[in-house]
């Protein structure tokens, strides 16, 4: 059929071999890369839907007396500015204060979005908290300031292909400590976490002066029109009570789509996105306005006692939710529990929290599939109370969910924890490896390799 079917074969393969070349020139290679990537990220996922991959936990361990004391480096806020509490005098007679009718902060002044970029919906939100007090960035930068953020929160893996904004595409999310910690360690300006948050909570902060940054759950159709779970920050700038609704500045919005600045979300609508976070918020404010920002937050101000309520709302929520909100509130009662470093009781939980998810099915809801991708109070528990196989297992099934493959750092950094408990040495240093490389700034991953005499 073919006169000189060795010419074609050699055409083939010198076309092969030309294509090969061209992709990996440097510009040709960023700008299809990535869509390559997301090729071969739908094909997986229509073999292997994410949602379908479960954790099962273990029983729990018979006796957990000889556990040692945690020591692993905490995944959290540094203690680089602790807001000194205020010291109570003779007991006070509390007469609250009538909440404004409405506030507005004006926030839309300092709308910053997440266009153009990937997964910065943090490094979006905290310029906006930040360029509300009148930030200008880092000394002797002048580049964006969303990649000013990211350039320490988010800085992505070393690849001289790739430019500074696709290296970071691997870096799914940027967890709330780490934008204090951007906050408190290289600006001039102070940030508290809280958990257990109400509506009240932050309608008192926006009257007093105070916006807010707080991470809630919503849903999206994804690429194959599935509705699914996600995580999200949105930046509070406002409240209207006769139209229950608070302002907020949305960093995210679609294509065919205005700037989501000024979005009014009704207070019911907030709650229940909010209680898939544990009712979690952060401020950002001046230093000299610390006491403004303790009054403010009233009994809030101790972290102990927000954890302890926290409980109580995730106690409260399961006695009311059901199907995944019921799942969100026994997770929420993990995540408490692990603050407050009860971790027997926080394995339970979450036990009972995987149990209800594994029950999850499409009839009446998505599974949220990247919970653990934002929230790793899991790992903690399954691995101070021993559990360390568990560890591996969660660590398993949630490195698999991400299209872009396992390039998750926190849990690569608990799997490794795991394994080196378990005297797995290799694994354990393939795995912390891994998650310094995905993300050089980790410190907690730093640590180990520095403690394990890898670096």
């Amino acid at each position: 059929m073919f006169k000189h079917p060795h010419r074609i074969a050699l055409a083939i393969i010198g076309l092969c071999i030309l294509t090969t070349i061209i992709y990996n020139i440097p510009f040709v290679n960023s700008r299809l890369a990535w869509r390559v990537e997301a090729l071969q990220a739908e094909i997986r996922n229509l073999i292997h839907p994410p949602s379908e991959r479960v954790f099962v936990p273990s029983a729990a361990l018979p006796t957990q007396a000889a556990l040692p004391t945690p020591i692993v480096t905490r995944i959290e806020p540094s203690a680089t500015y602790t807001p000194t509490l205020l010291a109570p005098t003779s007991t006070p007679t509390i007469t609250p204060t009538p909440l404004p009718e409405q506030v507005d902060l004006k926030g839309e002044r300092f709308y910053t979005d997440q266009k153009n970029r990937w997964n910065y919906c943090g490094p979006a939100n905290l310029v906006m908290a930040l360029k509300f007090w009148g930030w200008k960035g880092l000394p002797g930068r002048t580049d964006d300031l969303r990649d000013q953020v990211a350039s320490v929160v988010k800085p992505g893996f070393a690849d001289p292909q790739k430019n500074f904004i696709e290296r970071g595409r691997l870096d799914l999310n940027v967890m709330p400590y780490e934008m204090a910690d951007f906050v408190t360690e290289y600006t001039d300006y102070a940030a508290l976490i809280r958990h257990g948050g109400e509506l009240n909570t932050l309608k008192t902060l926006l009257s007093a002066g105070f916006p807010s940054i707080i991470e809630k759950g919503y849903y999206e159709r994804d690429t194959q029109g599935k509705r699914t779970w996600m995580g999200h920050y949105l930046f509070v700038t406002g409240y209207n009570e006769a139209e229950k609704v608070f302002i907020v500045q949305d960093a995210y919005y679609l294509n065919e789509e205005k700037p989501r600045k000024n979005r009014r979300i009704s207070y019911d609508e907030l709650l229940e996105g909010w209680r898939s976070f544990n009712y979690l918020f952060m401020v950002v404010y001046p230093p000299d306005r610390e006491q403004e920002v303790l009054r403010a937050l009233g009994e809030w101000s101790d972290p102990q006692w927000a954890y302890q309520h926290a409980l109580e709302l995730a106690e409260a929520d399961i006695q009311t939710q059901t199907e995944i909100d019921l799942f969100f509130a026994w997770f929420n009662k993990g995540t408490s529990y692990v603050q407050m470093q009860d971790y027997a009781a926080a394995a339970t939980a979450y036990d009972q929290a995987f149990t209800l998810y594994a029950n999850l099915t499409h009839d009446n809801s998505q599974r949220p599939y990247r919970m653990v991708w934002y929230q790793t109070g899991p790992y903690w528990a399954y691995f101070y109370t021993g559990r360390y196989q568990d560890v591996i297992n969660l660590a398993d099934v949630t490195l698999a969910t991400p299209s872009v493959g396992p390039t998750l750092e926190e849990s690569l950094y608990w799997r490794a924890m795991a394994y080196y408990a378990l005297g797995q040495t290799g694994p354990a240093a393939r795995d912390m490896l891994e998650a310094v490389r995905l993300n050089p700034n980790f410190a907690a991953g730093v640590q180990r390799l520095k403690e394990w005499g890898l670096r």
